[in-house]
């Protein structure tokens, strides 16, 4: 059931993105004939009056057809319905609906968490927790006597501060100290103590010393007054996590090297979404809301068969008063196409050779 979770949270997103472009064409009258989620052939699809509804086999994304690009269309070229004879606001209309409808899905998402159990404040005190300490004989924790409940509040006599860095900065101390001595002030319950531990190199020659480590902090949920707080407390995480966003994505921008490895795939989404449905279904909202909040970013960007990309060819439409050549135009977008295709089966392939599970079969 939690793997479910996640994987119609993708669904539900990929849904209302496209949803977002039928309705903006349906709502200014100009004719759709195919409404697909995912790519391939079809599973599952019903004809309706005008319109072909479709789930197919490749579950990589999803898209809206017109009759333009149908060369088997019986519509008239000239017909006014048809997207391509209509004004370039109207198109951009209906290109662009689909990243506003992730963005307003996320934050009804938000709002609608807000309402019903609370936004999560993490609330961080001094130092790291030691929720468990691996008892084999090669565990050095386990031999210097550190516990389970333990909270290491200090490392070579430097305070591990309340915040979210502490952990990775034991983590740092620890990984880069191999067969070093490392002295570790451990708080258990009213005693103070001070621990020495020497991390064992691992495969790798990081240091290791055999516990599973966790932030020291409590959540705590904030619940509105009233609506119309559920509201502003929306507003305000819709804002956290976008703020997020975009600096992750100028993260990879700007250290691309180092940071391409942490770029995620469907696999990769779903594996997460799962352990988060399962700790605290709860937290789902926040993590819909954050793949919505991706998408519309990632569909922004001008990269040819994404919505970015089309606008890119109306803009160029809109400053030379002249459309770019259809072949020249498809040539680009399938080219595009192919590659977001390529990509995507490529992290797939690399997420679920990751997965635990996998790596345990061989």
């Amino acid at each position: 059931m939690s793997v479910l979770a996640p994987i119609l949270v993708l669904a539900i997103l990929i849904f209302v993105h496209e949803l977002g472009h039928f309705a903006a064409a349906r709502f200014q009258g100009i004719r759709v004939n195919r409404f697909s989620l995912g790519f391939g052939p079809a599973l599952v699809k019903y004809q309706g009056k005008e319109t072909e509804y479709a789930i197919r086999a490749l579950p990589l994304g999803g898209y809206v057809g017109f009759p333009d690009e149908d060369p088997d269309s019986q519509i008239p070229k000239d017909d006014p319905n048809l997207l391509s004879n209509r004004p370039i606001f109207d198109r951009a209309i209906v290109i662009s609906a689909g990243v506003i409808a992730n963005l307003i899905f996320a934050y009804f998402l938000l709002v609608s968490q807000a309402a019903t159990i609370g936004i999560p404040d993490i609330q961080y005190q001094p130092g790291v927790k030691v929720p468990q300490v691996m008892t084999e004989e090669t565990s050095a924790a386990y031999k210097a006597g550190i516990k389970a409940g333990d909270i290491i509040i200090a490392v070579e006599g430097e305070k591990l501060e309340a915040n979210e860095r502490a952990i990775k900065s034991l983590m740092a101390t620890i990984q880069n100290s191999p067969d070093r001595n490392i002295e570790l002030t451990i708080s258990r319950g009213e005693e103070i103590k001070t621990i020495e531990v020497i991390p064992t190199p691992d495969e790798n020659g990081q240091g290791k010393i055999g516990v599973m480590l966790q932030p020291n902090n409590e959540v705590i949920r904030t619940r509105p007054e009233n609506i119309l707080q559920a509201f502003s407390i929306g507003a305000n995480e819709f804002e956290r996590i976008t703020k997020l966003t975009f600096e992750g994505f100028g993260q990879l921008l700007s250290n691309f090297q180092e940071t391409a490895q942490q770029v995620a795939g469907p696999v990769a989404i779903v594996a997460v979404g799962a352990q988060i449905a399962q700790n605290d279904i709860g937290n789902m909202f926040q993590f819909a809301a954050l793949i919505s909040i991706n998408l519309a970013i990632i569909n922004s960007l001008p990269i040819p068969a994404l919505d970015g990309g089309q606008l890119v060819f109306l803009a160029i439409e809109g400053l030379s008063g002249k459309p770019v050549p259809n072949k020249l135009q498809e040539g680009i977008m399938q080219t595009g196409l192919v590659l977001l295709l390529g990509l995507g089966m490529f992290l797939i392939v690399r997420d679920t050779a990751n997965l635990e599970f996998f790596q345990q079969l061989f």
